[in-house]
């Protein structure tokens, strides 16, 4: 039987984002004082279902160190899983995404096979969890842990990452098969007021958005040269002798060794035009599509297209992905052998997250713009952190992506997903017009700073927590 992972978090003072907020930091210090009184004696528990690989596994290293770092006790716990009862959590979060892929069903075996797995685990987070403690369960995944842990005296608070704007029959059917599991909580966390799900207490639902950290290997400045200099040590640039070098997220010096499995023809020329989508290998990001509408729609001779995403097999909780990245790799095969060679398909280790990240922020340094072709989206940080980067970002107007995107101020929106005519001239124009692309790459970052960095997000947690816990004592 699975059992719950530490994922062990060192922490980091919140002091680091005086530099990046200047003035505005005066709040987050009236919050950190505040919450040191309010979380005295209590653990704050995350349970999610991976350590790696993710935008809610990046989020909690993030969010979890610079709590810690606040004077807070949280503790971060992965769920197990069989393979069954992954390929059942794949397909919750694809039908809560209003697809289903693979034909399957959420029914009565579905359910056993589901609360199986979560009980034991439930159990053994019950005996260590005490009254006064707060559990924060995250995503589909958790949901089966939720009725134990209601009974155990803490505050639990189910915290729904996904969902989309018009829900369809599918995604009604899903939200009908995980309510009983959920409604129990004593707060629904949505990352979208759309989000919120039929038939759960109003009272009970808040919003708050996802947040980026400034400072981690992903989203830290890096020079130009040690930009380039990391992609030639993973094998998608020509190598030109200067150290691929990152900061790690304690602080400590770091290089980059490892190299990446790239599907290319040969390298990528130093000036050429780069548009990049970086993302899981899933078909709700529709991979596929962006190779499309890069080949039949990007007219500029120099411009090159990549698709990054991580290693399949570093990823337990996507069964999913080795098959999409098939259906990648056959796409490209079709292409002419002209646009094929502008094309790469780039997956990165995941062995060591933080140079998986340092990768990712090279690459996005590097490219001119940057692709968020979803489908369908929860909120779609791999776009705040391109736009952090000062890059111009290509989204379509799906879930939290149009509410990032600024279209004509931060990048372009396009408003049907499907669309690869409006996918591609937008790339064609900002690849082709680098002023315009560096003005809305400045504005994009100013956006970032001003709405969507993580002292934003601890502050509304500490507001949140602090209105549910008045009045109750830790154990």
């Amino acid at each position: 039987m699975p059992s719950l992972t530490p994922v062990s978090i060192a922490p980091l003072l919140p002091e680091r984002f005086r530099e990046v907020l200047g003035d505005d930091y005066a709040p987050v210090e009236a919050a950190i004082e505040r919450a040191g009184l309010l979380f005295e004696g209590r653990v704050i528990w995350h349970v999610n279902s991976t350590a790696t690989g993710g935008g809610v596994a990046e989020l909690l290293h993030s969010l979890l160190a610079y709590t810690r770092g606040a004077g807070v006790d949280a503790r971060w716990m992965v769920l197990g899983g069989s393979p069954e009862f992954f390929r059942i959590t794949k397909r919750i979060h694809n039908n809560l995404h209003g697809f289903n892929s693979d034909g399957g069903t959420l029914g009565d075996a579905e359910m056993a096979e589901f609360e199986r797995i979560s009980g034991n685990q439930a159990e053994e987070l019950a005996a260590l969890v005490q009254p006064g403690d707060v559990v924060y369960l995250h995503d589909p995944q958790t949901a089966g842990m939720l009725p134990r842990l209601s009974d155990s005296g803490a505050t639990v608070i189910w915290r729904c990452h996904i969902g989309i704007d018009s829900p369809n029959d599918v995604i009604r059917a899903a939200w009908d098969w995980l309510r009983p599991l959920v409604e129990g909580a004593d707060c629904y966390v949505f990352s979208r007021r759309e989000y919120a799900w039929d038939g759960l207490d109003p009272e009970r639902i808040a919003v708050i958005a996802p947040s980026i950290d400034a400072f981690s290997p992903k989203n830290q400045d890096l020079d130009p040269a040690v930009a380039r200099a990391i992609l030639g040590r993973i094998g998608l640039c020509d190598p030109d002798g200067v150290a691929p070098t990152y900061t790690r997220q304690d602080g400590t010096p770091a290089r980059v060794d490892r190299q990446a499995k790239i599907d290319q023809e040969a390298t990528l020329p130093g000036d050429a035009p780069v548009l990049t989508q970086v993302s899981r290998w899933d078909r709700l990001k529709d991979p596929v599509g962006v190779l499309r509408g890069f080949a039949e729609h990007v007219a500029n001779p120099d411009a090159h297209a990549l698709l990054v995403g991580p290693d399949v097999d570093g990823v337990s909780d996507d069964p999913e992905g080795a098959e999409v990245l098939a259906e990648v790799r056959a796409a490209r095969a079709e292409l002419d052998p002209g646009v094929r060679a502008r094309t790469h398909l780039v997956n990165l280790p995941m062995d060591d997250i933080e140079e998986n990240a340092a990768m990712v922020n090279a690459i996005q340094r590097h490219s001119t713009v940057v692709a968020q072709k979803s489908l369908a989206e929860g909120f779609g940080l791999t776009a705040t952190e391109a736009m952090w980067k000062g890059r111009p970002v290509i989204a379509t107007a799906v879930g939290g992506l149009g509410e990032q995107v600024l279209d004509g101020v931060t990048g372009t929106v396009i408003a049907d997903p499907r669309d690869l005519r409006a996918f591609g001239a937008a790339a064609e124009e900002l690849l082709s017009d680098r002023a315009l692309a560096d003005r809305l790459g400045e504005a994009g970052r100013e956006h970032v700073r001003a709405n969507y960095l993580g002292t934003r997000h601890l502050m509304e947690y500490v507001d949140l927590l602090g209105a549910m816990l008045a009045g109750s004592e830790p154990g």
